[in-house]
């Protein structure tokens, strides 16, 4: 018997991995996978990388933890001078760890409670995110949050937040055209902060580059402009998730450097440390943090692994050789290759209806009829059926369902690491063509 409480796959145990190394994770069977997504685009350099583990085990020998209400330290202190001179000191000026991604979330909320009552505006306690988003597991998070089966369970303790739509430029708003959705979106979130009352709208929350509940949803032209114009005119902070967009993940260090646009703050995690160790960041603006300091000394968030020095010296060894190598000019340019290659393999598939995203983040979206973009049943767990064919085909996958209403759309994600080969690449789209076609020759043969 198992008393460690996992996951499991149709409630059966999980395989057991023994190592891994690259883009590639064995388990105990010998069974060899190369990762396709990263984890949860999560390992940004890959498994076992030398300098990494060097610099974990450098810090651990030095110093494992120094409490961050008692120490800081030259790890920390290089860390953060790395997120912000690489997000743009001329804007933000604080960072603020934590252990997941959930947590910086969570801190996000907060900084923006907190400046709003250090400007003398303690009415601003709403929150406003967008449906098919996620932010994490916590009950504030998972508040502002829209993954409707993952908010089931817990609905009688949320209801704070609200949430406008999330950009589809695959599915669009009927009867909006592609050069007005941008505006359409922006008109929607002035609406609900009239809704809610423009006086007690603490923030609005988001994903410039929406990751795994909806398969990857890249926005339209314009769009975080014309969002970030609608806060500015109500004094409603603009919260930018980057977990799992951010540290180069897009092909720009942040996501919303595409569109030239700032916020007032930003979380980033899983590309930041690569996985080595648990980490996560709440970057503030300066505005946000000299209001913060201004009032209160500090932001009231820290918590015992607040800063934890193991893991800030993961993350600055991963920044170090993100920049170093020049891994975000990388997955910039091997964005453009991964694109062309799926699109070569699998852009007449009957049952693709999309490929959609940026860098080393891609989503495909599967269809039942590639004309009308109708959906799957939902009975057929297409996304299930693509995982287990995955694993057959000795590929670790990441895919899920839901993503039109809550109930039906299926989808697969392709977020390997950074430093993955074209070789690699191709490997990965063959593979990915693969599994969909079995898992789609399987869910017909169901139907």
């Amino acid at each position: 018997m198992s008393y460690w409480i996992s996951q499991s796959v149709d409630g059966a145990p999980l395989p057991k991995a023994t190592h891994a190394e690259g883009l590639y994770v064995y388990g105990e069977d010998g069974q060899c996978y190369i990762d396709s997504t990263g984890g949860p685009g999560l390992f940004s350099l890959g498994h076992g990388h030398p300098e990494v583990t060097a610099a974990v085990k450098d810090q651990l020998d030095r110093m494992a933890y120094g409490f961050s209400m008692t120490f800081t330290t030259d790890v920390v202190e290089e860390l953060s001078e790395k997120v912000v001179t690489a997000a743009g000191a001329d804007h933000f000026g604080g960072v603020f760890y934590s252990s997941s991604g959930s947590e910086a979330n969570e801190h996000a909320l907060k900084a923006a409670l907190q400046y709003h009552l250090a400007n003398g505006e303690p009415e601003r306690t709403r929150f406003i995110g967008r449906r098919l988003s996620w932010h994490g597991a916590t009950l504030g998070v998972l508040d502002v949050g829209h993954h409707p089966w993952r908010r089931s369970l817990y609905e009688d303790q949320l209801g704070r937040a609200s949430h406008v739509s999330a950009p589809m430029l695959y599915r669009p708003p009927e009867g909006v055209a592609p050069e007005d959705l941008a505006r359409h979106y922006a008109d929607e979130l002035d609406a609900e902060i009239g809704r809610v009352g423009a006086a007690h709208v603490a923030a609005f929350i988001f994903e410039p580059i929406g990751g795994g509940t909806g398969g990857i949803l890249p926005p339209p032209a314009g769009y975080a402009q014309a969002m970030r114009a609608v806060c500015d005119e109500h004094g409603v902070l603009m919260i930018a998730d980057e977990i799992f967009c951010g540290v180069g993940r897009s092909g720009k260090w942040r996501a919303l450097e595409h569109e030239d646009v700032q916020p007032d703050i930003m979380t980033i995690a899983k590309g930041l440390s690569g996985g080595y160790m648990p980490l996560s960041a709440c970057v503030l603006s300066r505005a946000v943090r000299e209001t913060i300091d201004g009032a209160y000394g500090n932001l009231e968030a820290a918590r015992t692994y607040s800063g934890h020095t193991a893991a800030c010296a993961a993350g600055r060894a991963v920044l170090g050789i993100i920049e170093r190598d020049g891994l975000v000019e990388k997955v910039a340019r091997d964005g453009i290759y991964l694109k062309e290659r799926l699109d070569r393999t699998l852009g007449q598939d009957d049952a693709v209806g999309d490929i959609r995203g940026c860098g080393l983040m891609w989503g495909i979206e599967l269809v039942k009829d590639r004309d009308t973009k109708e959906p799957f049943e939902p009975a057929l767990q297409v996304w299930k059926r693509y995982r287990d064919a995955a694993l057959e085909n000795g590929m670790l996958s990441y895919q899920g369902g839901a993503i039109i209403d809550g109930e039906r759309g299926d989808y697969a994600l392709l977020t390997p690491a950074y430093t993955a080969t074209r070789d690699e690449l191709d490997e990965i789209v063959d593979k990915v063509a693969l599994s969909i076609r079995r898992s789609v020759e399987s869910a017909r043969a169901a139907a």
